[in-house]
């Protein structure tokens, strides 16, 4: 069973610049390291919640790589990963409900203080699709915690994921394959409830909130991630939007 929103993926160009940028934003960033093929490396902003932010940054250029193809179009949200519980159970799963799925692959990245960390990941044909991401050494050593979760901007989590989709039903119906269970059912979207968040599946309709976010995105990237939102710390912090100038282009909210 998928239990929760493991992670989001935010492609920079330049690693130093982005911990900067979002440093300046009121996030704590912890150094995360270089990935198993050299190809990238990156800094992480995890939450009270289980959940983190991936800056990556590609050290060299990696056709191939799933990653790759997003450098065209510059930096900015471009991925997430969903937590399994058996990474192996859930991908036969979601393929006996009709999901193409490949994988798991072996997957890992050598920490900044030499501690070796392996996961496994298996991905969807469709580009709207989140991979999954499950672990083979212990999850502490792959997520920051303690002090890593105390945001001055008062951020304690991932409150919700807006996908921009161009076919709401289809899309709909490959998330309810991989995650296994229907979503809650609202004009223009549909909202599936992951732990303490929620991935939400949006069209165009121009009645919709974030519909302008969701059609530049198709424009500007295709389908997939589109906006974040953060549940916040109500002592600590006041509903606000982020500069997207230091977010690297991240549309994302404090809520």
């Amino acid at each position: 069973m998928i239990q929760a929103i493991d992670h989001v993926v935010i492609l920079v160009t330049d690693l130093a610049e982005a911990i900067h940028d979002y440093e300046a934003l009121g996030f704590r960033v912890v150094p995360g390291g270089e990935h198993t093929d050299g190809a990238t490396h990156n800094a992480l902003i995890s939450f009270a919640d289980g959940t983190y932010l991936e800056l990556l940054a590609f050290r060299r250029e990696a056709q191939g790589h799933r990653w790759w193809p997003h450098v065209a179009a510059g930096e900015g949200l471009i991925d997430f990963a969903l937590l399994p519980q058996a990474i192996a159970v859930d991908v036969a799963a979601a393929k006996a409900r009709g999901l193409h799925l490949v994988g798991p692959f072996e997957g890992g990245r050598m920490r900044h203080d030499g501690v070796q960390i392996t996961w496994q990941t298996a991905y969807g044909r469709a580009a709207e699709l989140p991979f999954l991401c499950g672990d083979v050494t212990p999850r502490a050593l792959r997520v920051p915690d303690g002090l890593a979760h105390q945001h001055p901007n008062g951020a304690v989590g991932i409150f919700r994921i807006t996908v921009a989709v161009r076919d709401l039903e289809v899309s709909a119906a490959r998330y309810a394959a991989l995650i296994g269970r229907s979503p809650l059912i609202e004009p223009g979207r549909r909202l599936f409830k992951l732990g303490p968040g929620y991935v939400v599946v949006q069209s165009t309709e121009p009645e919709l909130v974030e519909s302008a976010t969701v059609l530049d995105h198709l424009e500007f990237r295709g389908q997939g991630p589109a906006a974040l939102a953060f549940r916040r710390d109500r002592l600590a912090a006041i509903p606000r939007v982020l500069n997207p100038g230091l977010s690297h282009g991240v549309r994302m909210i404090i809520a």
